[in-house]
């Protein structure tokens, strides 16, 4: 494989890039599919996907674990969300190959307005971090939210981590900066489930996703300092600015792409 220097830049800055969004709010995808996409253009679409899972589990484990030393995690929550969201992500991967996506491609957009709508309109939201007591009720929410947004994940994907930090600040009473770190655990085993079946299949390029793996993971640090050190107001401007890019991204996917 030949490699420029333009090449090289590319993938080592949209890798960056791709880490420091992905670790303050979600979303690094819409960065790091469409430059492994450029650099690659006639390349399989599953191998660059699988490439891409391979770059961004690295960065998203980093930005996890760098959360996981200035926050407390609620380990109640989610180690019954994680283990869900692994199980069903497999599942969802499953039923892509059986199951058009045409109809959630077309309602996504839709989705995410709606989100975007409900964030705006609400002043307060995941500013005040009051999370909710565990108990029954909350451990099956968790084992509900990591089944769908895993199965999700496995079977579409754009936009998982926002709607992960979405959740968790709804439905659990975290503020922004807690419920991106939380979405940061849920996330990883998504990952992690697409990443053992792309390699399964022989579609990854592991040098390449190692190579941008090193570079994702420096982004995640960056990120997710600046999250920590910005607080809840940054994560939450973060959050729309990647939501309004989402919506405009799906849109044209849905309804405009040739």
């Amino acid at each position: 494989m030949g490699w420029a220097l333009t090449d090289l830049v590319m993938l080592a800055g949209g890798a960056f890039l791709a880490g420091l969004v992905d670790a303050v709010v979600g979303g690094g995808g819409l960065i790091s599919v469409p430059t492994l996409f450029a650099v690659f253009p006639n390349a399989a679409p599953p191998v660059l996907f699988g490439t891409n899972k391979m770059a961004g589990i690295w960065g998203t484990a980093s930005a996890a674990l760098r959360y996981a030393r200035g926050i407390q995690l609620r380990w109640a929550i989610l180690v019954p969300a994680t283990i869900a969201a692994f199980v069903f992500s497999f599942c969802g991967a499953y039923a892509v190959t059986h199951i058009p996506a045409d109809v959630l491609r077309k309602l996504l957009p839709f989705v995410l307005a709606g989100v975007a709508v409900y964030t705006l309109r609400k002043k307060d939201f995941g500013t005040v971090h009051a999370p909710v007591k565990g108990g029954t009720g909350v451990t099956l929410m968790a084992i509900a939210v990591g089944g769908a947004i895993g199965f999700y994940d496995g079977f579409f994907g754009p936009g998982t981590g926002s709607f992960l930090v979405f959740l968790f600040v709804r439905l659990f009473g975290q503020d922004f900066i807690n419920a991106s770190a939380s979405s940061k655990i849920v996330n990883v085993a998504t990952n992690l489930a697409a990443l053992l079946l792309f390699g399964m299949g022989g579609h990854v390029w592991w040098q390449v996703g190692l190579g941008m793996a090193i570079m994702n993971v420096l982004g995640s640090q960056v990120g997710s300092r600046l999250a920590l050190k910005h607080g809840v107001s940054f994560v939450r401007r973060m959050f729309l600015c990647v939501l309004a890019v989402l919506i405009v991204k799906t849109g044209y996917d849905a309804f405009l792409r040739a």
